[in-house]
C-alpha cells in the first residue's frame, strides 16, 4: 500500500476530492498499513482491529467513519474491488442537537464587536446561513446586488446555490468595501494585495467568534458554525418551510434539515408543564 499514496493522492485529485478530504484520507491509510505491518495484520481481514484501535485513541465517530471511507475507497476505487469485498462494521452514529443562540444572543455577539471588518463576517454568516468556508472563499463578484443575491461558489457537495442577501447588510458591506478595498475576496487576510490576494484565515474567525461569545457571557461552546445553525432555526421558527431552509443551506437531504425541528424553541414554547394541569385541579377543588 505505501507505493499506492501518490496513486491514491493523485486519482482524488482528478475526481475533485477536496485537500481536506484527500489529506484525511491518505492519513489514516498511512496509520492503516503502519497498523497492518507493525501487528503482522492482513488488511483486508483485520481492518476491524484497526477502527478499534481507532476507537481506544478517542478518534470521534465522524473520524471513524472517515478513516472506514478512506479504506474503502483503497478497496474500491484503486485495487477496483466489489463494494462487498471488504466490510466493516460502523460505528452508531451520535444523534447531537446543533447548537443554537437566540435573537437576543446573536444581537449581543454583534454588539460586543467593535472591528468592523470581523463584525461583517459574522453577520454575513448569519444573514445568509454559510459555512466558514463558503464565506473566506466569498468573491467580491459573487455579490449581485441589483438581485440581492450572493452566488455560493463549489460549496459542500461540489455544488453551487444562491442565496439571498438582506439590504441591510448590503448597505453595511458597501461601506466596508470603501474602508478596507478588498482586491478579489470579499473578507482578505493580513498582506493580502492586489498582486497576491489572500483569503481571511478560517482560525481567525473561530478565535473571534470564541472571545465575541465570552464578552456576550454566553458560557456554552460557540464556533462560527452556531450562527449557520442559528440562521436555519430561526427561518423555522418564523415561518420558512423545511424544503426553502435545505435549500438555501445546500442540504442534499430533506433529513439533515429536519433536524432544526428539535431545537426549535415552537413546539417547546407551546407545551404546558404537567405542573400546570395540577395547580389548575387544585383551584378547581
Amino acid at each position: 500500500m505505501k507505493n499506492s499514496f501518490t496513486v491514491i493522492e493523485e486519482k482524488m485529485i482528478r475526481r475533485n476530492y477536496s485537500k481536506s478530504t484527500i489529506t484525511s484520507y491518505i492519513a489514516f491509510l498511512k496509520k492503516y498499513a503502519t497498523f497492518c505491518s507493525t501487528n503482522s495484520l492482513d488488511p483486508k481481514k483485520d481492518a476491524d482491529l484497526f477502527i478499534q484501535s481507532l476507537i481506544k485513541q478517542g478518534y470521534s465517530i465522524s473520524s471513524q467513519n472517515q478513516a472506514i471511507n478512506a479504506i474503502k475507497y483503497y478497496w474500491e476505487n484503486i485495487l477496483n474491488k466489489d463494494k462487498a469485498f471488504i466490510e466493516i462494521e460502523r460505528p452508531m452514529k451520535e444523534r447531537k442537537l446543533p447548537e443554537v443562540l437566540s435573537l437576543d444572543e446573536v444581537t449581543a455577539i454583534f454588539n460586543a464587536c467593535r472591528n468592523f471588518k470581523h463584525l461583517m463576517i459574522l453577520k454575513t454568516i448569519y444573514a445568509c446561513g454559510l459555512r466558514i468556508s463558503e464565506v473566506i472563499n466569498l468573491e467580491i463578484k459573487d455579490i449581485n446586488s441589483t438581485r440581492n443575491t450572493i452566488k455560493i461558489r463549489i460549496a459542500k457537495g461540489k455544488k453551487d446555490r444562491i442565496v439571498p442577501i438582506p439590504e441591510e447588510l448590503l448597505i453595511e458591506l458597501r461601506q466596508y468595501f470603501k474602508v478596507y478595498k478588498p482586491h478579489l475576496y470579499l473578507f482578505e487576510g493580513q498582506g493580502s494585495n492586489v498582486n497576491k490576494p489572500k483569503k481571511y484565515s478560517p482560525s481567525s474567525i473561530q478565535m473571534v467568534m470564541k472571545n465575541l461569545s465570552k464578552y456576550a457571557g454566553i458560557r456554552r461552546r460557540i464556533t462560527p458554525h452556531t450562527l449557520r445553525h442559528s440562521y436555519a432555526t430561526h427561518l423555522y421558527e418564523y415561518g420558512i418551510s423545511l424544503r426553502s431552509i435545505q435549500v438555501l443551506l445546500g442540504h442534499e437531504s430533506s433529513k439533515t434539515t429536519e433536524i432544526y425541528t428539535r431545537v426549535s424553541n415552537i413546539h417547546i414554547a407551546n407545551t404546558p408543564s404537567p405542573l400546570n394541569f395540577l395547580n389548575k385541579n387544585k383551584l378547581n377543588k
